[in-house]
C-alpha cells in the first residue's frame, strides 16, 4: 500500500505540473496530451484527473475537455512559500519599476533553475508575460548568478557534473569555468549583470538577497531589451542592488524578532 499510494502522489504531481506548463497555457489540456507529457497511461491519468477535481485541484472545461489548474490549488498557493519575504519585497519591486520603468522580480534558486516567486510589471512591457512560477536556467540569467553568488567552483561541480551548457543566448556561458568566472566578478560587484544570455537582445541585472545569518535566500532582478536598459545599466544596477539590501535589512530584522523563517 505505501508503494501504490507514493506512485499515485508521484502520478498527481506530474499532471499538476503538466497542466502549469507552457503547454496548457493556451486552453489547458487533454488526457491524451496530459499521458504524453507525463509519460504514464490514459487510464491512470483519468482516474488521477478525477480524484484531483473532486478535491477542486482541476478544473475540467465542459466545452472543450480540457484541463487546467483548479482555483483551490491557487488558494493553496497564497499560501505558500516565505511570506514575510514576498510581503516585504512587494513594495520594493514597485519602487523599482517606478523608478526604472521596467519589471522586476524575486526569485529564489531551486536546482539548476531560477524560481520567479513575485513579479511586478511594467507600462512598458513589450508582451504581457506571468513570470511567477516561471523557471529559467540559473547558468545564463542575472538573477541565476546572484543566486550562485556564494558558490564555489566545486559546489558548481555538483550542481553541474557535465560541466558543459547548451548555448542559450549568444554570450552565455558554455562551461563550468566560464560560469564560475563570471560569478567571481559578480562578487566582486555585489551584483550580476547577464548580456544577452539568456536570449538575444536581453539584459539584466540581479543582486543577492539574504538573511540574517548571511545566506543566499532570494534575488532581486529587472531585466528588459537592451535598446531600452543599456545606457541605464549602472544605474539599474546600483537601484536593483540597494532594494536587495534593503530586503535583506528587514528579513533580518523579522527573522531577529522571530516573525521570518531561521
Amino acid at each position: 500500500m505505501p508503494g501504490t499510494t507514493g506512485t499515485s502522489l508521484r502520478r498527481g504531481i506530474a499532471v499538476l505540473l503538466a497542466l502549469a506548463s507552457d503547454d496548457a497555457r493556451a486552453g489547458g489540456l487533454g488526457v491524451t496530451r496530459i499521458a504524453a507529457l507525463t509519460g504514464h497511461e490514459k487510464s491512470q491519468i483519468s482516474r488521477t484527473l478525477k480524484t484531483l477535481a473532486e478535491l477542486g485541484l482541476v478544473d475540467r472545461d465542459p466545452s472543450t475537455l480540457a484541463y487546467r489548474l483548479g482555483w483551490q490549488l491557487f488558494a493553496l498557493a497564497s499560501h505558500a512559500g516565505d511570506q514575510p519575504l514576498l510581503a516585504a519585497a512587494s513594495p520594493l519591486l514597485d519602487s523599482l519599476v517606478s523608478g526604472l520603468g521596467e519589471g522586476a522580480h524575486l526569485s529564489v534558486l531551486q536546482g539548476t533553475d531560477v524560481l520567479t516567486v513575485l513579479s511586478k510589471s511594467s507600462e512598458r512591457a513589450v508582451r504581457a508575460v506571468g513570470w511567477v512560477g516561471h523557471t529559467v536556467p540559473a547558468y545564463c540569467t542575472s538573477s541565476g548568478r546572484a543566486l550562485l553568488l556564494d558558490h564555489s567552483i566545486e559546489d558548481l561541480k555538483v550542481l553541474w557534473p557535465g560541466r558543459r551548457f547548451e548555448r542559450a543566448g549568444p554570450r552565455s556561458p558554455s562551461h563550468l569555468a566560464e560560469l564560475h568566472e563570471r560569478i567571481e566578478v559578480a562578487r566582486a560587484l555585489g551584483y550580476s549583470v547577464a548580456d544577452e544570455e539568456l536570449e538575444q537582445g536581453l539584459v539584466g541585472v540581479a543582486a543577492p538577497v539574504r538573511d540574517l545569518r548571511g545566506r543566499i535566500v532570494a534575488a532581486i532582478d529587472v531585466s528588459a531589451p537592451k535598446f531600452r536598459l543599456a545606457d541605464t545599466l549602472d544605474d539599474a544596477a546600483r537601484k536593483v542592488r540597494a532594494a536587495a539590501d534593503e530586503l535583506s535589512y528587514i528579513v533580518d530584522w523579522n527573522t531577529a524578532r522571530g516573525e521570518g523563517t531561521a
